[in-house]
């Protein structure tokens, strides 16, 4: 395997700890790996407006991964590199099974340069995830009606956990291969375009940066990492990652809480050890 030139890191349960900052040995072990040439960028199911302060703090330059890999975006310069929002009509069938069990769905809307978050119902589990993402949220009285001006980059449904899991078994049922179902944490099911993953979103990057598969270290925790632990050619999940994605990774680092993505840096970039395979 050749050496590293890009890393892609998931955000939430992987970069940021369970506090939701990031040590200052973190940093320092990122800002040494940017020194030697790697570019680094974040891989998240995050909206780009709520990526893009970690990115700014982090001083990456590189393209941001955001919605699942439903967009590629310039922080800096604001060029869109790839974007694959879901079709109307899916988005339709989404929004109506969710009004039918009250379960919130986070409708997000490309603007122009800005990304916005829309809801017609806003339950307690939402008013937590507004809370941690920092975004605030537009109430309107029909998502529906928003498809006029464009489609979504992305639906979030939120729920308690085995609401959540019923939500994701119903919605690949209702669905089939009209939409890439993943959940990124125990109450969000993520709806996104079938050609929105990280993998693909990754695939894409790598390709604008002249980087090879080989060249590609990717570290996450969760089921919408899959794609992209398995399209890099090193994909390292965190020890706090279910049973399955550790399985699917060809390494398993520390936990978020644990520094785990600068111990999988340092060994694997700075320390120049590539496993074989």
């Amino acid at each position: 395997m050749e050496n590293i030139k890009l890393v892609a890191i998931d955000l939430d349960d992987t970069l940021l700890r369970s506090d939701m900052t990031i040590s200052e040995h973190t940093v320092a072990v990122l800002r040494k790996v940017r020194a030697q040439g790697v570019v680094v960028t974040l891989s998240t199911g995050r909206m780009f407006s709520s990526a893009k302060p970690f990115a700014e703090r982090l001083e990456f330059d590189a393209p941001l991964i955001a919605y699942g890999g439903a967009l590629v975006k310039n922080a800096g310069s604001g060029e869109v590199l790839y974007n694959r929002p879901l079709e109307p009509e899916v988005a339709r069938r989404v929004i109506r099974f969710a009004r039918e069990r009250k379960v919130q769905v986070n409708f997000y809307l490309l603007n122009g340069d800005d990304d916005e978050l829309y809801a017609e119902l806003i339950t307690p589990f939402g008013e937590s995830y507004g809370r941690f993402s920092r975004v605030p949220f537009h109430r309107v009285p029909d998502l529906e009606a928003l498809l006029e001006g464009g489609n979504p980059l992305k639906l979030l449904l939120i729920d308690d956990e085995p609401a959540a899991d019923r939500c994701l078994l119903e919605l690949r049922e209702l669905l089939g291969e009209q939409a890439h179902l993943a959940k990124s944490k125990p109450r969000f099911v993520e709806v996104d375009h079938p050609e929105a993953t990280k993998g693909r979103a990754l695939q894409e990057l790598a390709a604008w940066l002249q980087v090879e598969r080989s060249q590609i270290l990717a570290i996450g925790d969760n089921y919408n990492d899959i794609e992209m632990l398995e399209f890099a050619g090193l994909g390292i999940a965190v020890a706090n990652a279910p049973p399955e994605v550790r399985r699917r990774a060809g390494h398993v680092t520390a936990s978020n809480d644990e520094d785990g993505v600068a111990q999988a840096l340092e060994r694997f970039v700075l320390g120049a050890t590539i496993p074989n395979g």
